[in-house]
């Protein structure tokens, strides 16, 4: 079995005369991923890999969500392959994952995440919201087998609120 977590970054700001891939967080956003975080960390939650693009603001989401979830820094990497709109590069990485992890965490960017969500999830989500958390199951042994999962868990922040 296998459990893809996927999290769309927090809501970033373009208040600053930044590029795209330096876009920080605003308040908003900083306030809704710790909330999501916080609810996940009351929940029993595992993560064996927990991969993040390596833009500024999912950099940053994931950085919120490894405080309050106490990830151990040997199993987290940043990727600029998962800078990814479009979600080549995203499937590419979870297919090519060590067959040893069976639950991964993913930071990304829309449309990707929600693409991915309603392909391979079994609920259609008109649209992940940032810092959107979806959680799909995969009844293979391997990550290149993946195909059609179950949805089990969605939490988004206007769920908390």
């Amino acid at each position: 079995m296998k459990n893809l977590i996927l999290v769309r970054h927090a809501k970033s700001s373009w208040e600053f005369d930044v590029i795209d891939h330096e876009r920080p967080l605003n308040t908003r956003g900083l306030e809704d991923a710790e909330l999501v975080s916080k609810q996940l960390a009351k929940d029993n939650f595992v993560v064996d890999k927990l991969a993040s693009s390596d833009a500024y603001r999912a950099k940053n989401t994931a950085e919120i969500f490894i405080k309050n979830l106490e990830i151990d820094d040997s199993i987290i990497s940043y990727h600029y392959d998962l800078y990814d709109f479009a979600g080549y590069n995203l499937m590419d990485y979870i297919k090519s994952c060590n067959n040893h992890i069976n639950n991964l965490m993913i930071f990304g960017h829309n449309h990707a995440i929600t693409d991915f969500v309603n392909t391979h999830g079994n609920q259609i989500i008109e649209n992940v919201p940032t810092s959107g958390f979806v959680k799909i199951e995969f009844d293979v042994k391997h990550w290149n087998e993946i195909e059609k999962g179950k949805t089990v868990q969605i939490l988004f922040p206007r769920h908390l609120k």
